[in-house]
């Protein structure tokens, strides 16, 4: 199948290019390279642009004959759309509908999103799972769910077959070790502890550690990259299998606290790992939890990496060999 991938030199992006590739897809990747490495799509034909462009869109969806969009480009920082709510309304928002009005005149007939847990805001029964409702706290989860609702009118409308996928907390980088997580700033909790197992920040600096779990620090469902990436290619296989549109729960079902992470870390690298208590971030539910069983259920997703430390291994495996990222 003829693929766009948009926001395909990022983290999760790159990921599922590899796997799409595997998979003998032929994948054009369309990404601005505002987030995203050139390296981390190396040989794959990569455009440089915008999700804004709607002749440049025009010219990819028809010119290379797409039959399917996985869309990735976003931005992504909480802290950020809370300050910049224009900003984010502007990229997730009205750049995804140009997204899915060139996809329709183009006859896309498959569109596979990378959504969010965020949708949900602050959890009222835990393990989340779709049918929570869906509150979020700020921009970025807003932004999100609002093109989701859009992909659900387009789809009644205009006949486009779409699934959303709702990641947890992504982590972990391809076993292989040549691509993986290389964020400016970032703001993850795996790479960070990472860094400062590598000695490139003094201290990783733990926000809270009062909250009701059972070491006061936030607990978090990790889930490997690899992982995500699956999921995207089962859903599109599912639709042009004939399934209709869907929306899934990306996680592993397991709860780690962030003193847990660091341990484990300790653990795989055999390095310490200095910490610093300040004070809770705004908007940190003390725990989120996915409830993952639908799109096990019906498409036959399992995860290849369920367990913390195996996340963190490939993790570090990356960070260890790139301690720069990818350019640096």
């Amino acid at each position: 199948m003829n693929i766009l991938v948009t926001g395909g030199a990022g983290y999760i992006g790159s990921h599922t290019v590899r796997a799409l590739v595997n998979k003998k897809h032929r994948v054009v990747v369309l990404d601005n390279l505002s987030k995203g490495h050139p390296a981390a799509v190396k040989e794959i034909e990569l455009v440089r642009g915008d999700t804004s462009d709607r002749q440049l869109l025009k010219r990819l969806l028809t010119g290379c004959n797409i039959e399917a969009v996985m869309h990735f480009a976003a931005s992504s920082l909480v802290g950020e759309s809370v300050r910049l709510p224009s900003d984010y309304y502007r990229n997730n928002v009205v750049n995804g509908l140009t997204l899915l009005d060139a996809a329709v005149e183009a006859g896309v007939r498959y569109f596979v999103f990378s959504s969010t847990a965020a949708v949900y805001g602050e959890p009222i029964e835990v393990p989340i799972t779709e049918n929570h409702p869906a509150t979020p706290l700020n921009p970025y989860g807003a932004t999100k769910l609002a093109l989701e609702g859009a992909m659900r009118w387009y789809g009644e409308a205009y006949g486009l077959r779409y699934t959303s996928l709702r990641y947890f907390n992504a982590a972990g980088a391809d076993p292989a070790g040549d691509i993986g997580e290389d964020h400016e700033p970032e703001t993850h909790l795996i790479p960070l502890v990472m860094k400062a197992a590598l000695g490139l920040i003094p201290q990783l600096e733990i926000f809270g550690d009062d909250y009701p779990t059972p070491d006061g620090t936030c607990v978090r469902d990790y889930i490997h990259v690899n992982d995500l990436a699956d999921a995207h290619i089962l859903a599109l296989e599912a639709m042009a299998g004939g399934a209709g549109s869907n929306i899934y729960n990306l996680g592993n079902g397991n709860g780690y606290s962030v003193l847990e992470v660091i341990e484990t870390a300790k653990a795989v690298t055999g390095s310490s790992i200095p910490v610093k208590y300040a004070a809770r971030r705004a908007g940190d539910p003390a725990v989120l939890v996915a409830g993952s069983e639908r799109i096990k259920d019906e498409l036959g997703w399992r995860p290849a990496f369920p367990g913390l430390r195996e996340i963190i291994e490939t993790a570090w495996r990356w960070h260890s060999n790139h301690p720069g990222g990818y350019e640096k």
